[in-house]
């Protein structure tokens, strides 16, 4: 059973998980808790660090550059899975026909 602890097919995460959410500043694990799309830590603190530098400094401001690059991100998936034009074609409903 010791040889299954040593054995090089069992690779360990080099991240570190739950430690790298820890350390993101409070505003962004806010952000990240409510998000749609399953960020990482990694990528959201370069997503962050990018986007406090554009705004100036502004958390806010940052933070609403983090809720439009999550809206695009969510477009293209939409896209990818239901086609270019969801949720507006085909999406209106023909209620004479009922």
């Amino acid at each position: 059973m010791a040889r299954n602890l040593r054995s090089p097919a069992i690779r360990r995460r080099s991240a570190g998980g739950l430690s790298d959410y820890d350390r993101l500043p409070g505003p962004v694990r806010r952000w990240v808790a409510q998000a749609a799309l399953p960020w990482s830590a990694r990528s959201v603190r370069g997503v962050w660090a990018r986007a406090l530098s554009a705004a100036g400094g502004c958390e806010a401001a940052a933070l609403a550059r983090l809720d439009r690059i999550e809206a695009r991100a969510l477009a293209r998936e939409a896209a990818a899975v239901w086609g270019r034009g969801y949720p507006t074609v085909g999406s209106a409903r023909d209620d004479s026909q009922m």
